[in-house]
């Protein structure tokens, strides 16, 4: 049995990325763990088509935010990892010094304690200080800081070309494989 990934989805701008992120790995036929935060559910509305209810049916198991007591907030629990898209930088504070009072960022703590992978994928811009601070903050903790930045090498014709890329990126970081990533190749003009 594969071990499933945990997908968390904050109230970030991007929601999309979360969206298309559940469609690829239930593709790929990758087992889904999701948390979706109070302010997701927002942001999902306002920005997609969507409603929570297709959302939580891209996963194979769903936690509301406030369930500390879930199946993932527990090392016990094995699980590949954990990607946290879009991720807000309430929760990149929150999994950068240990706030863990909710099930997203307790998920998160859980998976960097049991030395598994962390992706954060940062939407927020411009950046502070203290911004800045924390993805360090994470990031020695074990993170990976992956924010959204759109790659141009591949000739993007529509916003969903770009979304592909950086969900594509984001699943190469846990080896898992999909056509979504337009690969570079040295010496050979983009198509």
């Amino acid at each position: 049995m594969d071990l499933p990934l945990i997908v968390g989805i904050s109230g970030a701008s991007g929601a999309v990325y979360g969206v298309r992120l559940l469609e690829a790995l239930r593709a790929a036929a990758v087992p889904t763990h999701l948390i979706i935060s109070k302010s997701a559910t927002i942001t999902l509305k306002e920005e997609t088509s969507i409603g929570t209810d297709e959302l939580r049916a891209l996963a194979e198991a769903y936690y509301l935010n406030t369930d500390v007591g879930a199946a993932v907030s527990s090392g016990s629990f094995r699980t590949r990892g954990m990607i946290i898209i879009p991720c807000s930088i309430r929760t990149l504070s929150e999994v950068a010094y240990g706030t863990t009072d909710n099930l997203l960022s307790r998920a998160a703590d859980v998976v960097l304690k049991e030395r598994r992978k962390l992706v954060l994928v940062v939407r927020e811009t411009p950046l502070h200080h203290g911004h800045l601070r924390a993805m360090l903050a994470a990031t020695e903790n074990g993170a990976i800081i992956a924010p959204p930045v759109p790659a141009f090498y591949h000739r993007p014709k529509t916003i969903d070309d770009i979304v592909n890329q950086t969900v594509g990126r984001c699943l190469d970081l846990f080896d898992i494989d999909t056509d979504l990533v337009k690969r570079w190749r040295a010496n050979e003009a983009p198509k």
